[in-house]
């Protein structure tokens, strides 16, 4: 449902079809009993393997098991700790610092961070990085700034009104994702703000959409692409009896300024 996955899945494809390896595709919206159930479905079923952007409170133990019986796991965007199966994702948290010290660099020094949550290692990750930034700059990090949740557009419109009434008037916001960044700049266009100017946002992901989007985003290319590349190859050397390390395997991220930051306006 999310761009992002769709951009790591198009990689993933290209891949294994030049491997002729099929492919079926589940959506486990962050259910872990959904996600248990294609699992299921795959063992019944004879795949060859499997790769995860593990759903929320997955245990170690759910990926062990579809190793031993026979699915070699690779691990996307997400890790689990104590899984042992090899994991492809960004430097989430260097990427967010990327975001955040962008933002100081223009002068601002009440930043917020809007969107994500801590149950995922994404979520923790790009948070701590927006923390360490602010406190490597001596700029105080108030929980208050911090608007936990959302992770879609929908949801980060909604969050334009409490980003917007925080006491300390933040000026600039670093985003979760994309979605979040963009959802965020509707609501404060919608209050008669403008983003980019009234306030800087930044997003998380460079998707398409944010090129387009108005004012155009500033926002941390991730590495989707490279990231389902890199994860198809790795389950292929796995199935051709290869020895594939288990451990996590961090693409760099990039900054790429638009629009949509500049430097800070108090507001009254």
């Amino acid at each position: 449902m999310n761009p992002f996955y769709a951009e790591i899945l198009r990689s993933i494809e290209h891949e294994l079809d030049r491997s002729r390896q099929t492919f079926l595709l589940s959506n486990h919206y962050d259910q872990l009993d959904k996600q248990r159930t294609f699992i299921d479905t795959l063992l019944q079923l004879g795949a060859d393997g499997v790769i995860m952007s593990p759903a929320i409170d997955t245990p170690a133990s759910d990926i062990i098991m579809a190793e031993e019986n026979g699915l070699p796991a690779v691990l996307i965007a997400r890790d689990v700790e104590d899984a042992h199966v090899p994991v492809f994702r960004g430097d989430d948290a260097y990427g967010t610092a990327l975001a955040t010290n962008h933002l100081i660099s223009l002068g601002h020094k009440r930043i917020a961070m809007v969107g994500g949550t801590d149950q995922t290692s994404t979520g923790r990750d790009r948070y701590q990085g927006y923390v360490n930034a602010m406190e490597a700059a001596g700029l105080e990090v108030m929980p208050s700034w911090r608007v936990p949740g959302p992770r879609t557009k929908q949801g980060g419109f909604e969050a334009a009104a409490q980003f917007l009434a925080l006491k300390d008037k933040p000026t600039a916001a670093c985003c979760w994702n994309d979605l979040v960044a963009i959802g965020l700049m509707n609501g404060i266009a919608r209050a008669g703000l403008v983003p980019g100017v009234d306030i800087s946002v930044t997003g998380y992901d460079d998707l398409e959409e944010a090129q387009i989007a108005t004012p155009a985003l500033t926002t941390v290319w991730n590495g989707q692409r490279e990231v389902g590349r890199r994860a198809a190859s790795a389950l292929l050397d796995k199935l051709n009896g290869q020895t594939v390390r288990p451990s996590q395997e961090l693409i760099k991220p990039e900054l790429h300024v638009r629009q949509s930051t500049g430097r800070p306006v108090e507001r009254s």
